[in-house]
């Protein structure tokens, strides 16, 4: 198959104006809006710790749920073409950021934790490798620069 570019246009909009824009450091807030053509909105901040807003969502766990949702559509798509049957999956996924001296930072790593189930008489040992295969070709943990692994739990059902 030949390469294809995909493009994805997003519109991040601050709302946190209280009235003197940027005067202050404590004097705006960091609220602001993730759009997309034809989708919900999404409330976002900063993280609490950089003065955000608990209740919305911040940069960082948008990140470390892109990483958990490629992963799983990976391996929903390839265990559905491989014949093995998962009626569950729910990840605790967990990212680590390293925040500097001078407020400059980065995430050092990632791990998701799926905790999946199969239909009775799934091939476990195939089941596992396709959480690798899953890793391997997911876009998002392919352009990361730290580690992302994945620690699954496979659950199968038993026959009856």
């Amino acid at each position: 198959m030949a390469e294809k570019q995909h493009h994805y246009d997003v519109r991040v909009t601050w709302t946190g104006n209280q009235g003197s824009g940027t005067a202050s450091h404590r004097g705006y807030s960091r609220a602001h809006k993730i759009e997309a053509q034809g989708k919900a909105p999404i409330d976002g901040s900063s993280d609490p710790s950089f003065r955000g807003d608990p209740a919305r969502w911040n940069p960082e766990e948008l990140l470390v749920a892109s990483l958990s949702a490629c992963h799983k559509l990976w391996y929903l798509g390839l265990c559905a073409g491989a014949g093995i049957v998962v009626t569950t999956y729910e990840d605790n996924a967990q990212g680590a950021m390293l925040e500097q001296a001078d407020g400059a930072g980065q995430f050092t790593s990632v791990v998701l934790r799926p905790r999946v189930s199969l239909a009775a008489g799934s091939d476990l040992q195939k089941a596992r490798a396709l959480h690798h295969q899953a890793h391997e070709m997911c876009f998002i943990a392919r352009s990361m620069n730290f580690p992302v692994s994945h620690e699954p739990e496979l659950l199968i059902a038993t026959a009856g």
